[in-house]
């Protein structure tokens, strides 16, 4: 997936930029609903969608020789 990031450089920004836009609507949608459990659940809906757009951003800048310990 790594090298699909790097190669894909304006899916990728487009991507992140439809998680972005996504979740900030979604999060100031939901603070417009006061007193509403289903607002809360619009905000973290939407705070999924601007961390969802910091995982892809954040995609190209990871360490290929950097492995996980066991």
């Amino acid at each position: 997936m790594e090298n699909f990031m790097k190669n894909h450089t304006i899916l990728r920004m487009v991507l992140i930029l439809i998680f972005f836009a996504a979740g900030i609507a979604l999060v100031i949608g939901g603070w417009f609903m006061h007193g509403s459990g289903v607002g809360l659940m619009i905000m973290l809906l939407g705070t999924i969608f601007l961390l969802t757009s910091l995982f892809v951003y954040n995609a190209l800048y990871k360490d290929p020789r950097r492995k996980k310990q066991k």
